[in-house]
Formats: C-alpha cells, sequence, structure tokens
C-alpha cells in the first residue's frame, strides 16, 4: 500500500527486542506531529511513482530521529547521498499500471493529513507479506 518510508531497512525482527523498541518509541516521540500536503505525483526514474510532501520537515525530522537512535541503519541502506521524504505509490511493478496509478492519483489531489503517528512494520517483498507490528506515536 501507499506509504512514507522513514528508515528502510531496518532492523531484522529477530534484533527488535525490547530494549530497540524503547529506542524506536523515544526516537518518534522526540517528533512533534505535523500537518502535511501531497500535491505533486513524482517519479524516481521509472521505477518509484510517488507523491512529494509539503511540508517536507515532519518526515525529515523523523528520518533523523530514528537514524541518530540506530546509526546502524542509515535510509535505503545509504545508497543515495540525500533523502527525499515522499508517499510511495508504486515501485518497481509495470510500468503501465504505475503510470495509470500516477493519473488516478493525481486526479485527487491535493491530498492533507495530519501525521500523530509512526508504524513499525515487518515482513517480506511477497504480496501480502508486510503486516504492522507496532504503532508509535509522536510527541
Amino acid at each position: 500500500p501507499a506509504h512514507v518510508s522513514v528508515i528502510y531497512p531496518f532492523l531484522p525482527p529477530s534484533r527488535i527486542g525490547p530494549r530497540e523498541m524503547s529506542q524506536l518509541r523515544e526516537a518518534v516521540r522526540s517528533v512533534p506531529g505535523f500537518d502535511v500536503s501531497f500535491a505533486d505525483v513524482c517519479w524516481f526514474d521509472d521505477r518509484v511513482v510517488w507523491l512529494g510532501s509539503d511540508p517536507a520537515d515532519g518526515f525529515r525530522a523523523l528520518i533523523d530521529a530514528v537514524w541518530a537512535a540506530f546509526p546502524q541503519c542509515p535510509p535505503y541502506g545509504g545508497a543515495f547521498t540525500t533523502t527525499v521524504p515522499h508517499l510511495t505509490v508504486g515501485a518497481d511493478g509495470d510500468l503501465g499500471a504505475m503510470s495509470s496509478a500516477a493519473r488516478a492519483v493525481a486526479a485527487s489531489l491535493p491530498i492533507s493529513a495530519s501525521v500523530g503517528a509512526a508504524r513499525l512494520f515487518q515482513g517480506s517483498e511477497a504480496t501480502g507479506g508486510w503486516r504492522s507490528v507496532a504503532e508509535l506515536p509522536l510527541g
């Protein structure tokens, strides 16, 4: 489903115990809740269709806070020098299907939201393989 990634990849489920959950909760709680609007359909090459957030500061603060708490987990494995906060609509799928999704979403923009919590997801790349395991309130 559509989502905004804070840190991916994160720790493997076997390495997330009570101490790590406490650290994660504290990191997320250090960021105040915020309002955001998604008004622009954008692409990373032809592999990812996404919506830009305005403002992006709240998501940047979440990324920075979690990364500071877990320096061994840089966003996207450190593959990029800059992290662009975004709401992923589709990734690595059929280009025609992603283009159709982009057009459908564009017709409903802007989308406004209040962000008051983050969720920890665990799973796999298999269809239906991801599940929410914790809700983490912002401060």
